[in-house]
């Protein structure tokens, strides 16, 4: 028997930016693996961090907008480039908010190669980035819609496609509930309404597909006495139990049917009250049977940190692409044994990855072959 053809390794070896955040212009090359960027807090090691992170569909690991992404004082947009190799061969990758004709308002372009792209969709042929922020912390026992944009952008990672049919279901849902308190026309509703539940039955099955498979990988590779713990996830809400013993094809006429007749009640609520943009996902951490939400910040933590490696690693699997992973902070917060592991989990992942912190003592046990930047007020250097 053949063996399963190993992930391609991904990696930047080269960013420019432009006018973003508080960078001017910066050119960096990269060659190591694992790349540690420190300096003091406000310096712009997140600013780098959320650059890389706009070389994929979405706003960014800040999900702030476009336009605030724009160096204050600057007239332009913003721009960032970066050079990408995988297995030996160079892409060059483009992004940047630019003008458009006269009295248009600025937009996202996307170029590959020198040439436009239709979409940021596209940059997805070429890498994956994965990202964890101190703004995550409270993932678990935050709102629901915090965890479903999470789970959304674990599910875009591994099928490139859920980003268009997340988007065509939010533009349905906003549709039909324009219509139902503008004019209720039962005739554009049916027609609205059958589109829109082959996109929530999509949606829902992509985000099932993509929890069951990590969470298997989550159960496998992280044991009890691990640093990371085992997490169970799912999930849940009325529109799952929708789905539970049905075909696709049978869970849409039904979705349509409660559609039609929520009808009034969404009208009064002024919203759909039914469909997956009403789920949530669910960590429970294994060890204990409890949710993650009750759990300590130390556990909570810990958990995030083995749910976003375990991800990694079936995206690898998943894609075929080894993941960028951007890790912001993180090293900080663990105790000596847990930062080890972490260490020790990246080497073996593979993938590149960027790790910020305010002291280079914090990545003491990273391997030699790891690069070191120090980040000062808009300035990167080396500092190996």
């Amino acid at each position: 028997m053949m063996a399963a053809r190993a992930p391609d390794r991904v990696a930047l070896t080269a960013l420019s930016l432009k006018d973003l955040r508080n960078y001017t212009a910066l050119d960096l090359a990269f060659a190591a693996a694992l790349i540690v960027l420190t300096g003091p807090n406000g310096a712009g090691k997140t600013n780098l961090l959320e650059a890389i992170s706009l070389l994929t569909p979405g706003r960014g690991l800040r999900r702030a907008t476009f336009e605030e992404i724009v160096r204050n004082g600057s007239a332009a947009g913003w721009a960032v480039a970066a050079t990408v190799r995988r297995n030996g061969e160079e892409t060059r990758l483009g992004t940047g908010l630019i003008a458009g004709g006269p009295g248009e308002a600025r937009t996202r372009r996307v170029r590959i190669n020198s040439a436009p792209a239709p979409s940021a969709d596209a940059l997805l042929d070429y890498l994956r980035v994965l990202w964890l922020t101190p703004a995550m912390d409270g993932l678990f026992a935050g709102p629901a819609g915090e965890r479903r944009r999470f789970l959304d952008r674990l599910v875009l990672t591994i099928d490139s496609g859920h980003a268009r049919r997340a988007r065509d279901f939010e533009r349905l849902l906003t549709q039909r509930n324009r219509i139902i308190e503008e004019s209720g026309d039962a005739g554009w509703l049916d027609a609205v309404e059958a589109e829109l539940a082959a996109h929530a039955i999509a949606v829902a099955l992509a985000r099932a597909e993509t929890v069951a498979l990590l969470s298997a990988r989550m159960e496998r590779e992280a044991g009890d006495a691990g640093a990371f713990p085992a997490g169970r996830i799912s999930v849940v809400g009325d529109f799952e139990r929708l789905l539970i013993g049905q075909s696709a094809a049978a869970a849409e006429l039904r979705y349509r049917g409660l559609l039609a007749e929520g009808r009034a009640a969404d009208r009064a609520a002024g919203r759909t009250l039914e469909g997956p943009h009403r789920s949530d996902l669910q960590v429970m951490l294994a060890a204990k049977d409890t949710p993650a939400a009750r759990s300590s910040t130390g556990e909570q933590k810990a958990l995030l940190i083995g749910l976003v490696l375990a991800h990694a690693e079936l995206v690898s699997e998943m894609t075929g692409l080894r993941p960028i992973l951007l890790l912001d902070e993180v090293a900080a917060h663990l105790d000596p044994t847990r930062r080890a592991a972490l260490f020790e989990r990246l080497a073996a992942l593979g993938s590149q990855a960027f790790l910020t912190g305010t002291d280079r003592v914090f990545f003491a046990d990273l391997p030699s072959d790891s690069a070191h930047y120090r980040v000062s007020n808009g300035a990167v250097v080396r500092a190996d």
